[in-house]
């Protein structure tokens, strides 16, 4: 019996899925005080990157540095953190966040810092008309 890969329930309810990469589902951190995106490999119990075949180890890479550039040219970044944390969620996945040297966390991490504060709808659908033509492109 085959197992399929299922989206852990944490992520599911924190976050709003945006697209897929060949490897990984592209999620946006449903927390608008920073252009916050994460990347899930579709595989299976990977909680760790050295899980990950070589071959998926090089697309993960490929695709969170695609990303990466993608959010830096889109938002305009001072810098971007990237983090694969998994202390709360064991799901393999990487975050991927804008940081500006004016946001209310600058200098230090944003985790468990600040109250959420979700996106409307509005503005759920004006990231996605930002972020997913360029990855269509991309990926086309």
């Amino acid at each position: 019996m085959m197992t399929e890969f299922r989206l852990h329930p944490q992520l599911q309810n924190d976050c709003i899925e945006l697209a897929e990469f060949p490897l990984c589902k592209l999620l946006l951190s449903n927390d608008s005080q920073f252009p916050w995106f994460i990347l899930v490999p579709k595989i299976i119990d990977a909680t760790e990157i050295y899980q990950l075949t070589w071959q998926e180890q090089q697309q993960l890479l490929n695709e969170s540095s695609l990303l990466s550039e993608l959010l830096m040219q889109t938002f305009n970044g001072d810098k971007l953190n990237v983090a694969a944390l998994g202390n709360m969620v064991p799901q393999l996945h990487l975050h991927h966040v804008v940081r500006y040297k004016s946001d209310n966390c600058w200098p230090a991490p944003i985790w468990g810092k600040l109250p959420t504060i979700t996106y409307s709808n509005e503005e759920i659908e004006h990231i996605k008309s930002l972020i997913i033509p360029k990855i269509n492109e991309i990926l086309s």
